[in-house]
């Protein structure tokens, strides 16, 4: 039996290859604002600033972990793909979006709980705090978007364009998930 991707050039296509540039930029941007974390704790005394109770590691932990078990369910829908079983994808597709939303969910609910405790105006802590957070979530969100579309659009089947579409969000939640752990641990060593 033919897999589609017997079927496609045996270069990576172009969209995957425009989601490694973005993801790539996407990761430097990370860089420069965990750079800002450090920068900020190695020059504060107190860290963190203004007598900010530091997070509880154990839930951050726990859902980061939950969020990077998606990357295998995708990967899995991802091969499922590469095999021509658009049925076969949608599955993990299905679960790693409940799951991601599951995690988003519960993240945004804990982000607004953190303003009624302290703004991003207080001091150094709370900006670069709010601000790493604020742009993972915001990350998170364009994943369950993606996520979304794709699972709408394998419904009619598979076209070479919808696997790369797989094949390039997939890639895009290996490098969200990474950076949602690298965030998490970082904030919660606080």
């Amino acid at each position: 039996m033919t897999s589609l991707a017997d079927t496609m050039p045996r270069s990576r296509p172009n969209g995957w290859w425009g989601m490694l540039i973005f993801v790539t930029a996407e990761a430097t941007l990370f860089g420069c604002l965990l750079g800002s974390w450090f920068y900020l704790r190695l020059q504060s005394v107190h860290w963190p600033q203004g007598a900010i109770e530091p997070k509880d590691p154990v839930v951050p932990l726990i859902l980061a972990a939950v969020l990077a078990s998606t990357s295998l369910l995708m990967q899995l829908a991802s091969s499922a793909g590469v095999r021509g079983r658009a049925g076969a994808a949608v599955v993990p597709l299905l679960l790693a979006l409940v799951v991601q939303a599951g995690y988003f969910a519960y993240a945004i609910h804990d982000y607004r709980a953190d303003l009624s405790t302290f703004s991003p105006q207080d001091n150094g802590y709370a900006s670069i705090y709010y601000t790493l957070l604020g742009a993972d979530h915001a990350h998170v969100a364009v994943g369950l978007l993606l996520n979304a579309w794709l699972l709408l659009r394998l419904f009619g089947g598979l076209t070479p364009y919808r696997l790369t579409g797989l094949r390039a969000t997939t890639l895009y939640w290996h490098v969200v998930n990474v950076i949602t752990v690298v965030v998490t641990v970082t904030i919660v060593s606080a």
